[in-house]
């Protein structure tokens, strides 16, 4: 379980493709990680696999290289990183699994007076869930939904705290984005369809 707050942006020092599926080596701050230990990149949870020179290398199984864009990252490519959370850490933003729901694209970027807006074009499932002023994780980073301008846009508002800290201030129109819906929000939509399947 993790909480969309990113503590640390890695890079990507090494990409291995096999036929098991694919191994990322991604260099972070961090000083004291565990083998075992869940991580997300991106958004998406990985196992920390093996630990060497400040870097951690972790496994990415062909089902979720079906889900993500991991397949797609590269060398010296910059990610934001989370660590799990611990009985009593503050939930400085929301509850995420770190399942990636799906892609999404990044549509339209706009300056406002005090923040960035993007457009993002979301799958559909993503979109029936999601709401104005509810949650959504980006990238693996907590955020607010400013807007729903269609039922497959919603637009996201960045403040400059979260343009220094992440990598979300490096997206522009046509860039890819890992999905993941509120958790409270998923789960309702799947139980009303559930109770409207048996009636």
């Amino acid at each position: 379980m993790f909480t969309g707050i990113v503590t640390d942006i890695g890079m990507v020092r090494r990409v291995s493709n096999g036929s098991d599926g694919l191994e990322l080596t991604i260099q972070s701050s961090y000083a004291d990680l565990g083998l075992g230990e869940s991580i997300a990149v991106d958004g998406a949870c990985l196992t920390v696999q093996t630990l060497s020179d400040g870097s951690f290398t972790a496994h990415v199984v062909h089902t979720s290289l079906q889900r993500t864009r991991f397949a797609k990252y590269v060398k010296g490519q910059r990610v934001n990183l989370e660590r799990a959370l611990r009985a009593g850490d503050r939930l400085g933003g929301h509850l995420v699994q770190g399942h990636v729901d799906g892609i999404g694209k990044v549509q339209l970027v706009q300056q406002a007076a005090d923040a960035r807006l993007l457009d993002l074009w979301v799958p559909e499932e993503v979109g029936r869930v999601s709401v104005p002023l509810g949650s959504i994780t980006v990238d693996g980073v907590s955020l607010t939904i400013n807007a729903k301008p269609g039922p497959s846009v919603i637009q996201i508002s960045l403040v400059p705290f979260t343009l220094q800290h992440t990598t979300l201030g490096e997206r522009q129109a046509g860039d890819s984005v890992h999905l993941e819906s509120d958790t409270i929000g998923k789960y309702v939509a799947a139980l009303l369809k559930e109770r409207s399947s048996t009636l």
